[in-house]
């Protein structure tokens, strides 16, 4: 075996070694590439292993508290402590850039019948957030007010119109909206959300960068077809078609104002 193979093999195991739950499983992994070692040096090894396996899931729990800080509050410092360690073990990065790394949180939250059986809101709440930590790093786009000309000077079947970066809409049957906005902007108030909980009312959320910052509100009825239809670029009269219950003349302005409609483009 080459000596470029053997190393390449080494790092698979301690990679693999760093994500197994059990420090003895971590030892075994790497236990071929120490044969030879003298004991000083195994132990020296066994410890630079553990610091490894220590940083890497503290490391996870800063990351995932960055991305997801409500359901980090919901849940408690201890429980998402471990769970960010379940998640480090069960999901390792696929990327060097850690920042991308979670998206996946919320359907392992919802695999965790314990944990949803008490909470079922949290993996809504998480998508929410996600979509949220995924739009400030969304492509730039440019809005283009001269376009909206186009509005008056063609039919809706031979038009489109561009959205922001970012935009992602979630149907919940919980209040995510009011619960998200509670714990990071103060309003509603958490016991506001805690009644809108109570009371199983059903929120729609709407996600989308204004300039550099994400953005969150509840979307109007039949806004989220009507986005989604934009989204798989169908003309106008299409995406109005498919959300009959849109109100698109009110709609027009805000969205504009707020940096959701960046402009409209021929078809």
């Amino acid at each position: 075996m080459s000596s470029s193979t053997s190393l390449a093999l080494a790092q698979q195991a301690l990679l693999q070694a760093l994500y197994l739950p059990r420090q003895s499983d971590a030892i075994k992994c790497i236990a071929a590439h120490a044969q030879g070692v003298r004991a000083e040096g195994q132990n020296h090894l066994e410890r630079r292993l553990q610091a490894y396996r220590s940083n890497g899931q503290v490391l996870a729990q800063r990351v995932l508290a960055a991305a997801y800080p409500v359901v980090a509050q919901l849940v408690g410092a201890e429980s998402f402590e471990a769970l960010s360690r379940h998640f480090w073990q069960s999901h390792a990065p696929d990327c060097g850039d850690l920042a991308q790394w979670g998206g996946g949180f919320a359907a392992f939250l919802a695999a965790l019948q314990d944990l949803v059986g008490e909470e079922p809101y949290l993996p809504d709440v998480a998508r929410v957030e996600w979509a949220l930590h995924a739009s400030a790093t969304a492509a730039d786009g440019q809005a283009d007010m001269a376009s909206f000309a186009l509005l008056e000077s063609h039919e809706p079947s031979a038009i489109t119109l561009l959205l922001s970066a970012g935009v992602t809409g979630l149907a919940s049957s919980f209040p995510v909206v009011s619960i998200v906005q509670a714990h990071l902007a103060g309003e509603p108030s958490l016991q506001q959300a805690g009644e809108r909980l109570r009371g199983q009312v059903q929120e729609a959320a709407l996600v989308w960068r204004q300039g550099l910052k994400p953005s969150l509100r509840h979307a109007q009825p039949g806004e989220l077809l009507f986005i989604a239809a934009l989204q798989e670029n169908h003309p106008l009269a299409d995406a109005l078609a498919a959300a009959p219950e849109f109100d698109f003349n009110p709609w027009l302005v805000p969205a504009v104002q707020t940096g959701l409609l960046l402009g409209a483009s021929a078809l």
